[in-house]
């Protein structure tokens, strides 16, 4: 049986367990899963400068974010973990589902149809090569 604390027990496990590769995540993001894994599906597995190249030219409205958070990963990567960016691939890129807001159009005869405007959580992983 271990020794400690239930708590202190699960924080020892976790410091094992945690991922030290460089990351940035964008909370609350007003943009759907769906929009916004279009464009990460066309970064996942590039070095960065190729896609920085791709987000430049994308003309989704969810490439903007994505550009300035892959910015943010290549900051941390560099200043929080001394990489080389040259060397700096996209290991992981993905958007979790986050809260909808909940809104109402008036419609004809009196109805009211919702409308659901989602948004996500988006986190870049980066790695080096």
């Amino acid at each position: 049986m271990a020794k400690g604390h239930r708590s202190q027990i699960k924080r020892e496990r976790n410091e094992n367990q945690r991922d030290t590769r460089p990351s940035a995540k964008l909370s609350y993001a007003r943009v759907s899963v769906q929009k916004a894994c279009f464009v990460l599906d066309a970064i996942r597995g590039k070095d960065v400068k190729t896609a920085l190249g791709i987000l430049a030219y994308n003309p989704r409205y969810a490439s903007s974010l994505i550009e300035k958070l892959l910015k943010s990963a290549i900051a941390n990567a560099e200043n929080n973990n001394g990489m080389n960016p040259d060397n700096l691939y996209v290991a992981a890129c993905y958007a979790n589902k986050g809260p909808t807001m909940k809104r109402i159009r008036p419609r004809a005869q009196g109805r009211a149809y919702r409308i659901e405007k989602r948004m996500s959580h988006i986190t870049i992983v980066l790695d080096e090569r």
